[in-house]
């Protein structure tokens, strides 16, 4: 890497190598965009982009016989396969007009930078760095990122105007970096938020996850859930949604944003979170004594997130977990050996640990009193899950001391009775009604077609 200067990020060796190739062919190169804001952050880059005057096509020829994909042709964009890398390598270009609000209308490859740096997003993402010429800053990036301000780059309704995604990759980089977007940039993204519906709903997908799993989620979406309303218009109706029980001192929407802030920062955990209690305000219902109940709110809340993770384009496993959480949030598993043998037994052992998260996260947004032993029941369940997994207790037909081909040794028929029996013993033996011992079992099942019946479980 080459070193620091002038508070400046080192460059990689291999940024280093591949910019030196291209100058020394005559064509000017920068690392661009994102890895210069993270690196003025001290933060790792996530991949580092190269902006040249060279051509797709004089990359391609340079690079020949390195590994090159023609990864984004009509926008300039080729990606080198070296030793460090992927590298995306991509000419310095001007857009056209957007007319659909989401991609130039031409592009225009041109031999300077500041044009490349100007058509970009955000004053932090539009500069460059060099490992000769130094940090590239016409727009005042670094003055921004040292204010915390995510400002756009221009007139933000242009900006916006030019493709509406960049709304909501507003408010992901606050959340990721714990920015204020600034003033005439936040007006823009609230007066101009309809325009995400023209957004394809993968690039919204995209930008929503990796907003909900920013560290700074919960404030974001606090200051701008219109913007989030437009997406998931679910959601509306659970502001200032009151909660008249003993067990919630904050509306619907307030307590979603408490349990974003107190559950680990993964996909499939914080879109459980944002849409836990979606149903809740279909079905409130007040008592005599005016007390609120939500009966019934994770089943309608399970079809409501369904619907919106599948508008959303979410893969089948994320959209799985998340409505298999929805479905059991409020379901209170006693800290017991056998209440905790069947919730694993039903859910699996990376389910039920998520769903420990879950509930502790809804918990920590629910009131205050009485929290420490709501808590004391989540403690006690992890500690039996913990008991169950270390001592090796019977908690899936697996574990059984004897299985389908030791009952038809008995004399027990193949088929679906021999499953149901199956089913039977595991829940005694769940219960702690049957020893796990193959003479105990056997002995249990009694003699194929005698009168002995065995409850279901």
């Amino acid at each position: 890497m080459s070193g620091p200067q002038n508070g400046l990020p080192a460059l990689p060796q291999g940024v280093l190598e591949l910019i030196a190739r291209l100058e020394r062919a005559g064509h000017p190169a920068y690392a661009v965009g994102g890895c210069v804001r993270d690196g003025l952050l001290g933060r790792p880059a996530r991949d580092w982009d190269i902006g040249t005057a060279a051509t797709p096509a004089q990359v391609s020829d340079l690079f020949d016989g390195d590994r090159v994909l023609p990864t984004g042709l009509p926008h300039g964009t080729v990606t080198l396969l070296l030793e460090g890398g992927p590298y995306e390598v991509t000419t310095f270009r001007m857009d056209g007009g957007y007319s659909d609000g989401r991609h130039p209308d031409r592009v225009t490859f041109v031999p300077e930078l500041l044009p490349d740096l100007a058509r970009r997003d955000f004053t932090v993402n539009a500069m460059a760095l060099h490992p000769e010429r130094g940090l590239i800053d016409p727009f005042g990036g670094r003055a921004d990122l040292a204010a915390g301000l995510i400002r756009c780059v221009g007139e933000p309704r242009d900006r916006f105007a030019e493709d509406a995604l960049r709304i909501l990759r507003a408010l992901r980089l606050a959340a990721e970096l714990g920015f204020a977007v600034e003033d005439h940039t936040a007006k823009a993204a609230l007066a101009q938020a309809e325009s995400l519906c023209r957004v394809s709903p993968e690039r919204l997908r995209e930008e929503l996850t990796r907003l909900l799993c920013g560290d700074h989620a919960a404030p974001v979406l606090a200051r701008f859930a219109p913007i989030l309303f437009t997406l998931i218009p679910e959601l509306a109706p659970t502001v200032m949604q009151r909660q008249n029980t003993p067990h919630h001192h904050l509306d619907v929407w307030t307590h979603t944003l408490e349990t974003l802030r107190n559950i680990p920062a993964e996909p499939a955990l914080r879109l459980t979170m944002l849409l836990h209690d979606v149903g809740k305000p279909a079905c409130r219902f007040t008592d005599a004594e005016g007390r609120d109940h939500f009966r019934g709110h994770a089943e309608a809340g399970l079809r409501m997130a369904d619907r919106v993770l599948r508008r959303l384009r979410y893969e089948n496993d994320t959209r799985e977990q998340v409505l298999r959480l929805i479905r059991h949030h409020d379901l209170h598993t006693p800290p017991e050996l056998p209440a905790v043998r069947r919730m694993l037994n039903r859910l699996g052992e990376p389910a039920l640990r998520q769903l420990l998260l879950v509930q502790r996260a809804d918990i920590m947004g629910k009131n205050p009193v009485g929290l420490a032993d709501k808590l004391a029941r989540i403690d006690g369940v992890e500690a039996r899950l913990e008991q169950i997994l270390a001592e090796r207790l019977c908690w899936r037909r697996a574990d059984l001391a004897v299985g389908g081909r030791e009952l038809i040794a008995a004399g027990h028929r193949p088929g679906p009775a021999l499953g149901a029996l199956l089913d039977a013993m595991l829940h005694e033996v769940m219960a702690g009604r049957l020893p796990n011992e193959p003479q105990a079992l056997l002995a249990w099942a009694g003699r194929p077609g005698g009168p002995l019946e065995r409850p279901g479980p």
